[in-house]
């Protein structure tokens, strides 16, 4: 999604790109930390919001411009996104993983 955001929005590679860049690496980062890992839900209906709240509005603003075009060019990650959103959101957080450094 960031990819099709900085293309359409910045016509760059995200990698030329320093502030998609910022927001793919943080992104990455917070995954590797999520209480949920694997099972986690999207972060729609997530009950733990991991990230901090400019960067969640950076990253909303690239899934609002990214998700409807995502189904033109990547139709199966699109549905196979849309599928993950029915999925239950867990009740109770799973035991805290242990991560590297823990600087986040």
């Amino acid at each position: 999604m960031l990819e099709i955001y900085c293309r359409g929005r910045h016509r760059k590679k995200v990698d030329d790109c320093p502030e998609c860049a910022e927001l793919r690496d943080y992104a990455e980062r917070r995954l590797v930390c999520c209480v949920f890992g694997e099972g986690k839900p999207t972060c729609q209906r997530c009950p733990v919001h991991c990230y901090k709240p400019r960067m969640r509005e950076k990253i909303i603003a690239v899934m609002r411009y990214a998700g409807p075009r995502m189904l033109l060019r990547h139709p199966y990650w699109a549905i196979r996104h849309l599928l993950d959103g029915w999925k239950p959101v867990p009740k109770e957080f799973p035991p805290r993983r242990q991560t590297g450094s823990g600087d986040f």
